[in-house]
């Protein structure tokens, strides 16, 4: 079947210009593409794309693009700017010079970066849930996590711009004007910079096993062409960083008249879907997820408590449990098992303590010897091995997932929440009737769904 698109295509009618423009830039830059391929409005899953004209072997380099034609804080005309005044644009995203450079280079008619931004007229064609309406996202999202993630998105935004963006733009009038460089427009930029940028891997260094603190991401950097390829998680290309340039090499055979497509990792729909606008057909994911939040495990295991001892036991292991997990707001089950075993099997084990055995592991500060290693816990919370688990743990898992699970409904019996969806993906007819948004939010849920009702069948007791 065919892999369905990054963004669903419009009708943009036969001009070319912005594309060509765009084309003739790469050459004075120095990007050079490969005779293998080439960069099309026709014949790919969404506006743009990249085609091969030819068959292409393994390891065959596609296109490179020489650092200097990377678009970030460092590149731009107000560059030595954001520099030299980088101590106040700090903040939580660590995005803000480059959105900066971006409302800067996008609104100057005389931008070196023009060809490569013109690309895109409207940066709400992206379709980012944070631009439907809060109504739409919480009735055809509900349950999910996106909503909740778009409201945090939204408040942190205009947090950045009117505590960091704005001041910093007022100093500079002659560069910037908060008539023209709105929240609104920043706003776009923050949905482009998530859908198109690339962050360089850390450098690993040889002490970094013994290195305690984990280093910061590198600033993200938009990525002319490469930014242009697809995703599906059966990708065929990669993109490669050297000192030098970065390389998108081919990493599995291409025929001629396929598409190229590069991976934005390991992506969950939901993350798809909110990060870039897009999602794949659940059954072609084979990274999708579904999330038990650790509240719901808490939930579970004070269902048929009494007594007042119990209830404190309960406190006191959900206190300890919070100290031990931090900010782990959720388990995290995919296709084939539970992909945070460890947070889960220390979860179970100590809600199902007794009262002597938690008062001896909180004697040792949660500290005890382990006869279980990673490989073999990571067993037990597989697919294959749920079913194996103690009654007490796997009646937990269950019910958990049942509260998950019904979160997607407005009250309606576990079955009724199930068949909708399903009825609907079912349903050829009906599903050529959805738009856009009704059917990405459809993969969305309904591979949720299916991965919490897979878990519950499992724990069965």
């Amino acid at each position: 079947m065919a892999t369905e698109a990054k963004r669903r295509k419009v009708d943009g009618g036969s001009d070319l210009r912005p594309l060509q423009d765009f084309l003739q830039w790469c050459d004075r830059v120095g990007l050079v593409l490969s005779d293998k391929v080439y960069v099309s409005k026709e014949g790919t899953v969404a506006k743009y794309g990249m085609l091969a004209k030819d068959s292409i072997k393994e390891g065959e380099v596609l296109f490179t693009i020489p650092r200097s034609a990377l678009l970030h804080h460092g590149t731009t005309s107000v560059s030595a700017l954001l520099e030299k005044e980088k101590s106040c644009l700090e903040s939580p995203s660590g995005w803000v010079p480059l959105l900066l450079a971006l409302l800067h280079e996008y609104t100057s008619s005389v931008s070196l970066w023009k060809p490569y931004l013109s690309l895109w007229t409207d940066f709400k064609s992206l379709d980012h849930p944070m631009f439907w309406s809060k109504e739409e996202r919480d009735h055809l999202l509900k349950g999910t996590g996106i909503p909740e993630a778009v409201d945090r998105d939204l408040v942190n935004i205009q947090s950045e711009y009117t505590d960091v963006v704005l001041p910093f733009m007022v100093k500079h009038p002659d560069l910037w004007n908060p008539k023209t460089h709105t929240l609104d427009l920043y706003t776009q930029l923050v949905a482009f910079v998530m859908a198109y940028s690339f962050q360089e891997p850390q450098e690993e260094d040889e002490d970094e096993e013994n290195d305690e603190e984990e280093k910061a991401p590198n600033p993200p950097m938009m990525v002319p062409v490469a930014d242009i390829l697809n995703h599906v998680s059966n990708h065929n290309a990669n993109l490669e960083f050297t000192p030098d340039s970065l390389k998108m090499v081919c990493v599995r055979p291409i025929q001629k008249g396929e598409e190229v497509f590069n991976t934005y990792g390991q992506m969950a729909n939901w993350q798809l879907l909110h990060m870039y606008g897009f999602t794949e057909s659940y059954w072609s994911n084979s990274n999708d997820t579904a999330d038990i939040p650790i509240a719901n495990l808490h939930k579970a295991s004070g269902q048929g408590i009494q007594s007042d001892s119990d209830r404190q036991l309960l406190r006191e292991k959900w206190e300890m449990l919070f100290q031990i997990m931090q900010e782990k707001p959720a388990i995290v089950f995919g296709k084939e098992g539970c992909l945070t075993d460890m947070e889960l099997h220390i979860t179970l084990k100590v809600l199902c303590m007794s009262k002597e055995e938690f008062s001896e592991f909180k004697h040792n500060e949660g500290w005890e010897e382990d006869d279980e290693d990673d490989e073999k816990i990571s067993q037990a919370l597989s697919n294959d091995g749920l079913s194996e688990l103690k009654t007490s743990w796997k009646r937990l898992i269950h019910e958990a997932a049942h509260l998950t699970l019904m979160s997607y409904g407005d009250g309606e019996e576990e079955k009724k929440v199930m068949d909708r969806d399903r009825l609907l993906i079912e349903d050829e007819a009906a599903l050529a009737e959805l738009s856009c948004r009704q059917w990405k939010a459809l993969h969305v849920r309904y591979g949720q769904l299916n991965i919490l009702n897979r878990v519950m069948e499992l724990t069965k007791s």
